[in-house]
């Protein structure tokens, strides 16, 4: 007999390249406020993410067998970063260590991500911990170049009935997850090299579908944290401070990544709200005869009943576009890159660039720089423990064979 909680948990990671470093330390912080050891029960049983927090997602998932999720080691790995090794910039063809090694172009050498991606995750983990139940589901987003469709690729246990969505611009592929369809959801569009999986070509999931919260909720989460990358103070100063000249090269970059892959979180977050308030005033003014016949109307639309959902909302404290820019007038003067990323890092090292320092909060592969990510994300997660401590606080037990 094994124990099992009886209301699963997704966690819900947004890409953002190296930003994904503050979703770490949001999630060492969650393990710290609920004092969680390696012999504890994890808090997540869902893991659901794009691009970088697919990264993340697929790491802590085969984890899931210790309490602490191991994010530790996961945070090391973060810290180890080389901006020397990760930031090879040129167009040319790479070879990807894969079975049938095909050869792409590409604007970043994708070789150190790929390395990094194949050996720090425990695969053989990853699939024994969703067979055996310890991990409910990992869903993984990416963008599928040949069909203009985001596909899901999802690997669940046998007890998860995972109903895919009927949105035509959707498509669910129900599979054991590997390093490639990892890398996949990875692969920044122009800067990365697109992946071949199968006999289609994938680019990022953030092109379409950035923070994928209704897979999660479609595979059993009762309840839902969702770690953002963008914070409130940066678009306050989007809305506060237009470029009074023509837009720079660095600062189109800048804001088309963050309209990618960073912007999408808050139109998905807002319609999960919408639909909670609105199911919310349905149950108190329509008669519970009426009220089924809705619902059974929604699954007829959606593919299963709508359900609402507990969440918690973990977004940065700060700009982590300003962290970076700050990070670069400090360090840049002693990388040892090459002439080009040196002209690019430079650029967005100005004293007043804003939105052109916005790619390098991407690229910026620098372990110190993650450092002080994780480091935000602990702390923003230690603001807020009681809340945390609350928000966990009536997971209940079951027996489970």
């Amino acid at each position: 007999m094994r124990r099992m909680l009886q209301q699963p948990t997704g966690l819900v990671l947004s890409g953002g390249g190296v930003r994904g470093a503050y979703e770490v330390g949001v999630v060492q912080g969650i393990v710290e406020a609920l004092g969680l050891r390696p012999q504890d029960l994890a808090p997540f049983q869902i893991f659901s993410g794009t691009s970088v927090g697919a990264i993340n997602a697929a790491y802590l998932a085969a984890n899931a067998q210790r309490g602490d999720l191991n994010v530790g080691e996961l945070a090391a790995i973060y810290r180890r970063l080389d901006i020397t090794q990760h930031l090879r910039v040129g167009m040319r063809r790479h070879r990807a260590d894969t079975e049938d090694g095909w050869i792409s172009r590409a604007f970043i050498d994708p070789r150190p991500l790929e390395l990094l991606v194949r050996r720090s995750l425990d695969w053989d983990g990853l699939h024994h911990n969703i067979g055996c139940g310890l991990t409910s589901a990992l869903i993984i987003a990416a963008f599928n170049l040949l069909t203009g469709q985001t596909t899901i690729f999802s690997e669940t246990a046998h007890s998860v009935d995972f109903r895919p969505s009927m949105d035509s611009r959707k498509v669910t592929l129900q599979l054991p997850i590997t390093a490639d369809h990892v890398l996949a959801s990875a692969a920044i569009p122009l800067l990365f090299p697109a992946r071949k999986v199968g006999d289609a070509y994938y680019c990022d999931g953030g092109v379409r579908f950035n923070t994928p919260i209704s897979p999660a909720i479609r595979a059993g989460a009762e309840r839902l944290v969702i770690v953002s990358l963008q914070s409130d103070a940066k678009a306050e100063h989007s809305a506060k401070a237009p470029p009074d000249h023509s837009p720079s090269t660095q600062f189109i970059a800048g804001r088309l990544l963050n309209a990618l892959l960073i912007d999408p979180f808050q139109y998905d977050l807002a319609v999960l709200q919408r639909l909670n308030r609105l199911m919310e005033m349905l149950e108190e003014i329509v008669p519970a005869e009426q009220m089924e016949r809705i619902e059974s109307l929604m699954e007829q639309l959606r593919g299963e009943p709508y359900r609402k959902m507990k969440t918690l909302v973990i977004k940065p404290s700060e700009d982590l576009g300003r962290l970076a820019n700050e990070h670069l007038r400090r360090h840049l003067a002693n990388w040892k890159v090459g002439p080009f990323p040196r002209y690019l890092l430079k650029q967005a090292a100005l004293e007043d660039a804003t939105w052109e320092a916005d790619w390098a909060a991407y690229l910026m592969f620098d372990g110190d720089y993650a450092g002080r990510l994780i480091e935000l994300g602990l702390g923003d997660a230690r603001r807020r423990a009681s809340e945390i401590q609350a928000f966990f606080s009536d997971q209940s037990l079951s027996q489970v064979e």
